[in-house]
């Protein structure tokens, strides 16, 4: 197993889980920037690693692997820990519409690399529109909300930033639909064309896909 600088900074994330959650129950007054820090050095973390893959070209199939999870695992622990804050109908909605998404997409992407497509389900402009606009509305909800409390009522200026973390997450949630539908149409063509089609079991020296096209051969790893 390999493992680079992008992948130890990737492990890194995942510690940070824990420790937004044991941050965010903290009963003191700091805890709303500290939880706020640790979730905007974590998305930090994020765009790091992936900068120095490419540039440096320090890829690992354990570090593709495991960079998607970190992410999802990361954005999914701060939602749920905004809901459990803010706990109304709205704020719920719009998080699960989130976290529906992502394991929607994620179950396509499985199911396109099962095919040797999966270079058609890649991240689009409108996904890293989406992921930067989810990310500060959740570090603006993380700094407004305080467990127990009405939100905004603790930090400084927290009432206005938890409107705009509020109306971002909202706009975020959308832009997941938009992202998700680009990815579903973009797969359509090739799921519609495998129905009926059997996945070849694990062994199996045959498969449904001609891998002798460019465009069926599964693209090299790489740091999404």
């Amino acid at each position: 197993m390999k493992f680079t600088i992008p992948t130890w900074l990737t492990l890194a994330r995942i510690v940070m889980i824990p420790v937004l959650v044991l941050v965010f129950y903290l009963p003191f007054k700091w805890t709303n920037f500290a939880s706020a820090a640790v979730f905007i050095l974590a998305s930090l973390t994020d765009w790091l690693d992936g900068w120095i893959a490419r540039r440096y070209h320090q890829y690992s199939a354990f570090g593709a692997f495991l960079d998607p999870v970190a992410d999802k695992l990361m954005v999914a622990t701060a939602l749920v820990l905004i809901v459990k804050g803010h706990p109304t109908s709205w704020m719920a909605f719009w998080v699960a519409v989130i976290i529906g998404r992502e394991i929607a997409v994620s179950a396509l992407r499985e199911w396109m690399a099962e095919l040797g497509q999966r270079a058609r389900v890649q991240v689009a402009t409108i996904g890293k529109i989406k992921t930067v606009v989810q990310m500060i509305a959740i570090s603006c909800l993380l700094y407004a909300i305080t467990p127990d409390k009405s939100p905004g009522t603790e930090p400084w200026m927290g009432r206005v930033i938890f409107h705009i973390g509020d109306w971002l997450l909202a706009g975020a949630a959308l832009l997941t639909l938009w992202s998700g539908y680009e990815y579903l149409r973009a797969a359509w063509p090739v799921l519609k064309a495998g129905e009926g089609q059997s996945v070849d079991p694990p062994g199996s020296n045959s498969s449904s896909v001609d891998t002798n096209h460019p465009d069926d051969r599964i693209p090299p790893l790489s740091r999404e």
